[in-house]
């Protein structure tokens, strides 16, 4: 029989701004960083076990972020945030 003994998600995520919006550069960069740190905040307020491998802004505004989170609360993910 197998168990997982442990598991994580790899994820890369991007979060840029409708263009319909009509915003400027630096407003749809700040509505970026805005929606980034609510998405930490929510990681952190459902107390899941995440890393942030690696985080840039882009030339157009949007953030690129790679993230490796624990994929659910039964399973101790250690050795993937070490």
């Amino acid at each position: 029989m197998k168990r997982v003994k442990a598991a994580c998600i790899f994820q890369t995520l991007i979060f840029s701004q409708k263009e319909e919006l009509g915003l400027s550069a630096e407003e749809e960069l700040r509505a970026n960083r805005a929606e980034v740190a609510h998405y930490k905040e929510t990681l952190e307020a459902n107390k899941t076990k995440y890393q942030i491998t690696q985080e840039r802004e882009r030339a157009d505004g949007s953030i690129v972020i790679h993230v490796r989170k624990q994929y659910n609360d039964k399973i101790d993910p250690t050795e993937y945030f070490a």
